[in-house]
C-alpha cells in the first residue's frame, strides 16, 4: 500500500474512532483528530468520564462496526456562519472556537493551529467564506478531507494503542482534554512489528533509564522541563559536545562566548520577537528601564560579534561555533523528559560566508553531521525544508528560490538521501533537517543546516569584495546535536543506556573477589591510567571505579550490568598469580594478560 493511500485510511479512521466515541457517549466533545506518524489521535471532551485501557476493546468494537456497516464519507461545504451556529446547536465549543478565530484571522489561524482538520475556503486574501464538513452516519465533523468513500473501503489493521492529557491548543491554561491514540497498518504483520518495537520502545524510554542509570534528575523547586545533570550525566553531555567541537573546529570553526540575557531590542531587530516573543522568559533590572530576556537562541549574537569590525572578502568565511545554553518558555502540556524543556543547549555554528562559497560551506557541515552519526551508528537522511506560500516568512521570494536551490544541490552532491517538505523552513530561510534512525527503526530529526539571509540584512551585516564595493554576506546556522538534551534522550533510548566505550560515564569497573588481590588492582589502576585514547576523541583518563566491597562477586556483577557498565575486570588471587585479568562485556568473557591490557582498552 502506498503513503497516500495509508495516510487517506489513517485519516478516515481518525474520524471513525470519533463517531465510535460519539456512539458511546454522546455527550463527548470534540477537539482535532489529525493523521500523525504511523497512525492518528483525537482530542475528546467528557467531563467527568475517563476513557482507560479497558475501554479499548468497546471502542474497537463500535470502529469495526462501522466499517462494516460501510457508510459514505458525504462532503458539505458551509457557510461560517451557518457552521458556528451548528456547533453552538450541537454543544461542540472547540469546533465553535476554532471556527470563531477562523471567521476573526482567517488562514493565518489555520496556519499557526497546523489544522489539517480545518476545511476552508477564501476569497484570495485571508477571510474565511466558508468550511467543509465530512459526515459518516450520524457524526458530522469539520475537515477539508480527503477521505476513502466509504468505511468500508478501509482494508487495513488498526489498534487503539494509549489515552493522554493534552491541553486544547498546547495552552495549560486551556481545559484538558483526552487525547486517544490509534495506530493502522496495511498488514497484520506490520502492525505486529509495530508493536513489538512499542515493547522495545518503553523498556529503552530515556526517562526511566535517566533514573535507573543517574543521568539526570527533576525538582518542583527548580521547575518543570528544567532538568537536573548528575556526575555520571555530565560527563556524557561534555563528551558528546566535545565531539560536536572537535569535527568543526577541524573545519575552521572558531569558539566564541556569549551572554545568557540580553535587552529584547536585539530580538525585535533580528525578528524573533515578533515570531516567538511568547516564548521569551523576560528579566527585569533593578539598575536600569532596559527590558531584557534570558536568550532563547545565538544567532543575533553571533551576528554583533561579526559586526564587531570591519570584513574583507579576504576574511570570509567568518566561521564560529558555542555550546551554551538557551531558554525558552515552552508550554509545559508539551514538556517531557528531556525530549522538550526550557533550558536547552545547543551546539551551535554560523558560517559568515559571500554567496559563492554557500555550497561549499554547506557541503563541509554536511559533512561534519554525517561523521558524527556514523560514528554512533544511525542512519541519516535528510528533510529540505522549504517554505511554502503563506506570508509567515521574512524576505524576497527569489532570494528563497535560489536558497533552496542551493541546498539541494549540496544535498545532491554529498550523495545524500533525502526528501522535500514545503512549510517546514524556518521563517528566515530555508533549510536540511537531518532524520536519524535509531536502534528499532524509529526517525528523529537532530542536526540542521540552516540559510539565512534575513538576519544579515536586518543587522545590516557588510564586507568589502575584492573591486572595493560594499557587499552583503549570507548566513548559515547549524547545529549537529541540536538541542543536546533532546540528542541525549534519543542516545540513551538508541543505545539502550549501554553506550559506546567513549562516551559511557563509567568506562570500567573493577570488581575484586577478595581483599588478597588489592595490591594487584593498583598495578592495573597505574595502567589505566596511563592509557591515552585518541578516536573518536582523545581523551588520556579511562573512566573507571573499583568496587572491592565485601559483598559476592555475583552481587558485584548484577550491580555494574544494571548500570550498564561496558567493562568489568574480574580480580581473584588466580589472576593476580597469573598475572593476567578476567574481563567481562556485554558479549564476551576472556583472559587478557597484564601487559596486553593498555592494547586491548585502545581497540575499544
Amino acid at each position: 500500500m502506498d503513503d497516500d493511500k495509508l495516510h487517506l485510511m489513517r485519516h478516515s479512521l481518525a474520524h471513525i474512532t470519533a463517531a465510535a466515541i460519539q456512539k458511546l457517549w454522546p455527550e463527548a466533545k470534540f477537539g482535532v483528530g489529525p493523521v500523525v506518524d504511523n497512525g492518528f489521535y483525537y482530542d475528546i471532551d467528557l467531563g467527568d468520564t475517563k476513557i482507560s485501557d479497558a475501554n479499548f476493546p468497546k471502542i474497537e468494537k463500535e470502529m469495526r462496526r462501522i466499517i462494516e456497516f460501510g457508510d459514505s464519507f458525504d462532503k458539505t461545504d458551509v457557510p461560517i456562519d451557518e457552521a458556528i451556529s451548528w456547533a453552538k446547536k450541537n454543544r461542540q465549543p472547540y469546533k465553535e472556537e476554532l471556527l470563531n478565530d477562523l471567521k476573526r484571522s482567517g488562514t493565518t489561524v489555520a496556519k499557526d493551529l497546523d489544522m489539517n482538520e480545518i476545511g476552508l475556503a477564501t476569497n484570495g486574501k485571508s477571510a474565511i467564506n466558508s468550511v467543509t464538513f465530512y459526515k459518516i452516519g450520524n457524526f458530522m465533523d469539520l475537515c477539508r478531507g480527503p477521505h476513502l468513500a466509504m468505511a468500508k473501503d478501509f482494508t487495513g489493521v488498526f489498534k487503539l494503542i494509549r489515552i493522554a492529557g493534552a491541553y486544547w491548543r498546547g495552552k495549560d491554561t486551556n481545559p484538558q482534554m483526552q487525547r486517544l491514540y490509534g495506530v493502522a497498518f496495511a498488514t497484520q504483520k506490520e502492525l505486529d512489528d509495530y508493536m513489538e518495537r512499542m515493547e522495545q520502545a518503553k523498556l529503552r524510554d530515556h526517562r526511566r533509564l535517566g533514573k535507573e542509570l543517574d543521568i539526570y534528575t527533576t525538582s518542583p523547586l527548580v521547575g518543570t522541563g528544567l532538568p537536573l545533570f548528575t556526575p555520571r550525566g555530565t560527563v556524557l553531555r561534555d563528551v558528546v559536545t566535545q565531539y560536536s567541537n572537535q569535527i568543526r573546529i577541524g573545519y575552521g570553526f572558531e569558539k566564541v562566548w556569549t551572554p545568557h540575557i540580553t535587552k529584547i531590542d536585539l530580538y525585535k531587530k533580528s525578528g524573533h520577537w515578533d515570531k516567538f516573543g511568547e516564548e521569551l522568559f523576560l528579566v527585569t533590572s533593578q539598575e536600569t528601564d532596559d527590558k531584557m530576556a534570558l536568550k532563547p537562541m545565538n544567532c543575533p549574537h553571533h551576528a554583533q560579534i561579526y559586526a564587531s569590525k570591519p570584513r574583507s572578502y579576504r576574511d570570509l568565511p567568518v566561521r564560529y561555533l558555542e555550546t551554551t545554553t538557551d531558554y525558552r518558555d515552552e508550554k509545559t502540556g508539551e514538556l517531557g523528559g528531556l525530549d522538550r524543556v526550557r533550558s536547552l543547549t545547543q551546539d551551535d555554528s554560523h558560517v559568515f560566508c559571500m554567496p559563492e562559497q554557500v555550497e561549499r560551506e554547506i557541503s563541509n557541515l554536511l559533512a561534519t553531521a554525517r561523521e558524527l552519526y556514523e560514528t554512533i551508528a544511525m542512519k541519516l537522511r535528510v528533510r529540505l525544508s522549504y517554505r511554502d506560500d503563506s506570508d509567515a516568512y521574512l524576505g524576497e521570494k527569489s532570494w528563497w528560490e535560489s536558497a533552496q536551490a542551493q541546498l539541494k544541490a549540496a544535498v545532491i552532491e554529498n550523495k545524500l538521501e533525502f526528501f522535500e517538505e514545503d512549510g517546514e523552513a524556518a521563517f528566515y530561510g530555508p533549510k536540511i533537517d537531518f532524520m536519524a534512525t535509531d536502534a528499532i527503526g524509529r526517525e528523529h530529526q537532530v542536526a540542521t543546516v540552516q540559510l539565512d539571509f534575513v538576519q544579515p540584512q536586518r543587522f545590516g551585516l557588510q564586507y568589502t569584495d575584492k573591486d572595493g564595493n560594499i557587499q552583503m554576506p549570507l548566513m548559515i546556522h547549524c547545529a549537529i546535536l541540536g538541542s543536546v538534551e533532546r540528542f541525549l534522550s534519543v542516545f540513551i533510548e538508541h543505545t539502550g543506556g549501554w553506550f559506546p566505550f567513549w562516551t559511557a560515564p563509567e568506562q570500567i569497573r573493577i570488581l575484586t573477589i577478595n581483599d588478597t588481590v588489592l595490591d594487584y588492582v593498583d598495578e592495573i589502576k597505574i595502567i589505566l591510567d596511563s592509557v591515552v585514547l585518541m578516536k573518536p576523541i582523545k581523551y588520556n583518563e579511562i573512566r573507571y571505579k573499583v568496587d572491592s566491597r565485601n559483598e559476592s562477586l555475583g552481587k558485584k556483577i548484577r550491580e555494574a550490568v544494571n548500570m550498564k557498565i561496558p567493562i568489568q575486570l574480574i580480580i581473584g588471587p588466580k589472576d593476580r598469580e597469573a598475572r593476567e585479568v578476567s574481563i567481562r562485556t556485554q558479549t564476551v568473557e576472556e583472559k587478557v594478560k597484564l601487559d596486553k591490557l593498555a592494547d586491548y582498552i585502545k581497540l575499544l
